[in-house]
């Protein structure tokens, strides 16, 4: 193929590259050549990349038409690579914030988070206002136990009652992989006992909380969304963000529903069903979080637990119309996680409200474990004093690129653009206009390290598993197999760049502002059902500003903040600096407080506190 080698792009140093509003920097639309495929045309074309010489010639096409040859694999950069997203911390002040130290328990955190949102439990609001929807949160669950409306077992008896409604014939919303009624009830059963001795272990004693199934967690097997995973990989013990939930009483209720091996966005799962939107059943949920993303939506969990390696969390967060939070990479021990995103994958918290997010995040976040190897000192955790919050008197910065701003839909810009105005008008906080370069670079770039790091993963275990591996992802893993070391190596000399560039932005600004996804939720087919689908037209169109996030290991947080015309919601995006959570929680908490009133029932709900 020398012959028709693509003549790479030679970059600038970055010390050279304007990011004021006024530069010559091009936007790159992203120019997508791979037409939407399903069904027999997926089978077909999956074959075809899998024979030796046919497949390798349309891998040359694929990569060098969709210009990763010309912007990353060919390109010409002077800056060194940078392999895993690290951040020392350079001491951050922010003000109104509780420093906690990560040694204390999960329980202890958790009740410092409590302490930064309510007094006490007698001020959590007790009726929702008239004509106006919310979710359950945590604190609501912890309220009803406290004052013996309702118990963690029957809880647990409507929650199991409402997921076979939501797994029947007539439903089938697909939200879970896997769930063990008797483990359920068991643990109910204790959280019961502790609130009848007056001891709940925290505020999250008996909440449901639902973990997606790429994070270990006992009595179930981990599938990673396939038919063999488990059979290789046992699952023997809770990852650490799990028994971190679990020290504190959470009911872990099952295993949730993902795209396959997280190698897609839309959650359509061909072993185990397309997970469904709740606000229209007929549409995608996002992925790979997808089940995650549902049950929250549709009041069965307060908060799920979901792995975001490339917007995984955040991208069906904003398509269901809740909190999507992924913390800085190493906030949050890895151990126990499937190792196949590694340098890219966070665990992420899928959320009914800001302050749901705030208290997941206080009970897992702390100091790794032995297997998470890569000699990042995590800093203490500092946690926003919401109750207390006035945020007029807080001089925020918001980075906005406009041209990347405005590169979605009009339903989404018009949304996301006011609701950057109100925070404006009703805050006084400032929007700061920036150019951040590359966006379609770092996209790619991003793409062939998520594929490379999955594809080596799972490398051995392919020639056995092959046959039982969806339509979709045999196509994902051939793309991914094609890549070759000096392209993976140009992948990582972007991120150095990309991390300064950003870091450049972070000097005059707090945080960066886009929508969450380019587009809103769309059509299930009913082709893709059997064998998934590839819409990679879609899918960067959903994952335009998710990237950052993930290659830069940058934290980041969508709000849902209103609906297009068709009531699908639509999510806000802001990326911190490295080790800002606490300022983007008060952020999003401060976005949340303009937009909750607003928010709609959506179709499939489930009320798991309603009087009888």
């Amino acid at each position: 193929m020398g012959v028709l080698k693509a003549k790479g792009v030679v970059y600038r140093p970055v010390d050279e590259v304007d990011l004021g509003p006024e530069s010559d920097e091009f936007y790159l639309h992203p120019e997508v050549k791979a037409p939407r495929m399903a069904g027999l045309v997926v089978k077909v074309f999956a074959w075809c990349l899998e024979l030796p010489i046919l497949g390798g010639i349309l891998l040359y096409f694929l990569k060098r038409n969709n210009l990763i040859h010309k912007l990353v694999s060919f390109a010409d950069i002077q800056e060194p690579p940078l392999f895993v997203p690290s951040h020392p911390y350079e001491g951050i002040v922010e003000k109104e914030v509780k420093c906690i130290d990560s040694e204390l328990s999960p329980p202890q955190k958790v009740q410092h988070a409590f302490d930064c949102i309510q007094s006490s439990l007698e001020n959590v609001p007790k009726n929702i206002p008239p004509l106006n929807f919310r979710r359950w949160t945590i604190l609501d669950y912890a309220k009803a136990y406290t004052s013996r409306e309702t118990t963690p077992t029957m809880v647990a008896h409507r929650f199991i009652a409402c997921v076979q409604d939501s797994s029947s014939p007539k439903m089938k919303m697909s939200f879970f992989i896997n769930y063990n009624v008797e483990d359920i009830l068991t643990q109910a059963a204790e959280s019961t006992l502790r609130y009848e001795r007056g001891e709940p272990i925290s505020v999250l004693d008996g909440v449901p909380v639902a973990v997606k199934d790429e994070i270990d967690c006992m009595p179930y097997p981990t599938t990673g969304g396939t038919k063999w995973m488990h059979k290789v990989r046992q699952c023997n013990k809770d990852a650490c963000c799990v028994n971190r939930l679990r020290s504190c009483g959470a009911i872990i209720v099952g295993k949730t529903n993902m795209h396959e091996l997280g190698a897609g966005i839309s959650g359509i799962n061909p072993h185990y069903g397309a997970a469904r939107n709740p606000y229209d059943k007929s549409k995608i949920t996002g992925g790979s979080s997808s089940g995650s993303a549902a049950v929250v939506a549709a009041g069965l969990c307060p908060i799920a637990l979901g792995v975001d390696g490339g917007g995984s969390v955040r991208l069906p967060a904003a398509l269901c119309g809740v909190v999507g939070f992924k913390p800085t990479f190493a906030r949050v021990p890895l151990d126990g996680v499937l190792p196949i995103n590694y340098t890219v994958g966070m665990i992420g918290i899928l959320a009914a409200t800001v302050e749901d997010s705030l208290i997941a995040y206080a009970a897992m976040a702390g100091n790794l474990v032995p297997s998470d190897h890569f000699g990042i000192s995590v800093p203490k955790i500092d946690l926003p004093l919401l109750k207390s919050a006035n945020y007029t008197s807080t001089d925020v910065k918001i980075a906005k690129y406009g041209k990347w701003f405005d590169d979605c839909s009009d339903d989404i810009r018009i949304c996301c653009s006011n609701a950057v105005a109100e925070l404006s008008s009703k805050y006084g906080w400032k929007t700061v206009d920036v150019t951040i370069p590359e966006i379609e670079v770092m996209r790619l770039s991003h793409y062939l390290t998520i594929g490379s790091e999955c594809s080596q993963s799972i490398a051995t275990y392919l020639d056995k598993s092959k046959e039982e591996l969806g339509w979709d992802v045999r196509v994902g893993l051939s793309v991914y197999g094609s890549f070759h070391s000096h392209e993976y190596l140009n992948a990582q000399k972007i991120r150095n760049r990309q991390l300064r560039f950003h870091q450049k932005i972070f000097s005059i600004a707090d945080v960066i502002v886009t929508p969450t996804v380019g587009v809103t939720a769309y059509t299930i087919g009913d082709d893709s059902l059997k064998t998934g689908e590839l819409d990679y037209v879609n899918g960067a169109a959903l994952v335009r500003f998710q990237i950052a996030g993930n290659f830069l290991g940058l934290p980041a947080v969508t709000i849902p903040i209103g609906y297009n015309k068709s009531g699908l919601p639509i999510g806000l995006q802001f990326i911190g600096k490295p080790w800002s959570e606490s300022m983007l929680i008060y952020i999003a908490s401060a976005m949340q407080a303009l937009c909750i009133t607003e928010c709609k029932k959506p179709e499939v709900f489930y009320d798991l506190l309603a009087k009888e």
